[in-house]
């Protein structure tokens, strides 16, 4: 790494979002999210673990503002609870919450660090999936106005914004399989609520540019899967092919061509919620693209029968796991930039990873230290693999770890640990990790 550069101006940063650290659930005028209730169900979180306190962002904020400062990062991309902003989904914005936001904002630009807020993640107000949620073309437009809102109280001073997390993943582990909130399972009927998404992206650069800073960059942060067969059989390719077709291009064809990809027909999807001049919404201009990456998908077509055409296949043996079971193979975020570079062509924006990182066993020895060189490797190999694409000429402007604090990891509840900073759940207690100490050295070094 120490001869490894980057380009002047290139953006070192961490990740993290609202629900999995903050807590305060119930504080100062915050409503419920389809999170809230979906954690409240018996059986939906690992081990019944509670995101009430989280990693008491809410409270600690300071703290870690500091944390992010002294790694010597550029930025710091985080989410903003829809919740907070309006408790209903609607109406006059709760100015505690705005307020909140406002200090974390100005904090960080003191110390030096670009706020890069992302407006949704995950968190829809559960009064808004009340009335039919993401399945509902009006949540689209109540979107706009939250994202105005946001705008309006934060836009003179934040450079970059964010507009979605991930639409695939919300859509389907949210929607189609019930796993992720609102705990729904529809099957492959889900193309209205990726249609909304997408539609509300458009919307909300909208209401950007005409609120926000006029040198404002707005951008989205999507899943990329470098989708694989788990043979060279002839089946296990085309469930590849389907694989990149529903995970990627789904959701960024759109984007950037202005229309779905025709794999689609295939699935036989209910497209009725797609209405004239949509498209034309959806594609707004971007100025960058967020691309989180994390591993390789091996992929087989599914028994006859089955409730989905595809499934997932074992990864070879000869890669390492995460404690998600996901395998290290950085190698696979090459193959993701350069089929970006390939499908879209001149239309591509520039690309910023806006999320890249690991879960592993993290142990405290007696003197107080983690040491985490797996966590360390992983981080290394995705680095060196992103110079490479930038030698060959993709256009890449910033990288993001995910993320800065163990966290509340959705559904897996806080077994798994993707900091750089260990939370000590009972006590609070920060304890940044030797990644945490060699990513400031890697990004110190670029200096």
């Amino acid at each position: 790494m120490a001869s490894m550069r980057f380009p002047a101006g290139f953006l070192w940063g961490v990740s993290a979002s609202a629900f999995q650290i903050e807590g305060a659930l119930d504080e100062d005028g915050r409503g419920a999210s389809v999170w809230d209730t979906f954690c409240a169900r018996p059986g939906t979180i690992a081990n019944g673990d509670d995101p009430g306190r989280a990693c008491d962002h809410y409270h600690r904020w300071r703290e870690d503002v500091e944390l992010i400062a002294g790694l010597g990062a550029g930025a710091y991309r985080f989410s903003i609870a829809w919740p907070r902003i309006q408790p209903s989904g609607r109406g006059a914005p709760n100015q505690a919450g705005l307020d909140h936001y406002a200090r974390l904002v100005d904090a960080l630009l003191e110390r030096g660090v670009q706020p890069v807020p992302t407006l949704y993640h995950w968190d829809l107000p559960q009064a808004l999936q009340d009335a039919g949620g993401w399945h509902e073309r009006d949540t689209c437009e109540r979107f706009a106005e939250y994202v105005q809102h946001v705008a309006r109280r934060l836009g003179d001073r934040v450079p970059r914004w964010i507009t979605h997390n991930e639409t695939f993943e919300h859509s389907v582990l949210g929607h189609a399989l019930g796993v992720h909130a609102p705990g729904e399972e529809n099957g492959l009927a889900i193309f209205d609520v990726v249609h909304h998404l997408l539609l509300s992206h458009g919307r909300a650069v909208q209401a950007l540019r005409a609120t926000a800073r006029a040198d404002a960059q707005v951008g989205i942060a999507q899943s990329m899967q470098s989708a694989r067969p788990a043979s060279k059989r002839l089946r296990d390719r085309f469930a590849a092919w389907m694989l990149d077709t529903v995970h990627d291009r789904m959701h960024t064809d759109p984007l950037l061509l202005g229309r779905y990809p025709r794999g689609l027909a295939l699935l036989r999807q209910d497209r009725s919620a797609l209405r004239d001049g949509d498209l034309e919404i959806i594609a707004q201009p971007l100025d960058f693209l967020g691309i989180n990456f994390y591993n390789p998908q091996y992929v087989r077509m599914a028994p006859r029968g089955s409730a989905a055409p595809i499934e997932e296949a074992e990864p070879p043996a000869r890669f390492e796991r995460t404690e998600m079971g996901w395998p290290v193979d950085a190698t696979g975020l090459g193959q993701v930039l350069r089929g970006l570079r390939a499908r879209y062509g001149k239309r591509l924006p520039p690309i910023v990873v806006t999320e890249n990182g690991a879960a592993f066993p993290d142990a405290m020895d007696t003197q107080g230290c983690i040491d985490d060189p797996r966590r360390i490797d992983y981080l290394r190999q995705h680095l060196a693999e992103l110079r490479q694409a930038i030698d060959a000429g993709i256009d890449v402007r910033g990288y993001f770890v995910w993320s800065i604090l163990d966290n509340f990891e959705w559904a897996e509840g806080y077994r798994p640990r993707f900091g750089l900073v260990h939370v000590d759940y009972a006590t609070q207690r920060r304890t940044p990790k030797a990644s945490y100490h060699w990513y400031r050295e890697q990004i110190a070094a670029q200096r």
